[in-house]
């Protein structure tokens, strides 16, 4: 039973990403091990909150994800 865990920062993917995430993660298990592992793969999204999440040493926020994304930082 695959069970595949992403940890994200709160406030930045919407509750729509969030489920493309899981039928898309879902679907990459399902091709490599077949259509049987389907209702065995868990998903789980666990929302990081901003601040607590850290690259290079630099506390990381979802204002600075969203500045990136954005090209202004």
């Amino acid at each position: 039973m695959p069970l595949l865990q992403v940890k994200v920062i709160e406030n930045v993917f919407t509750p729509e990403q969030k489920r493309q995430m899981i039928t898309k993660l879902t679907d990459a298990i399902v091709s490599i091990e077949g259509e049987y592992t389907r209702p065995y793969t868990l998903v789980l999204i666990e929302d990081v909150r901003g601040g607590e999440w850290a690259v290079g040493g630099k506390p990381l926020t979802a204002e600075a994800v969203h500045a990136l994304a954005a090209g202004t930082r």
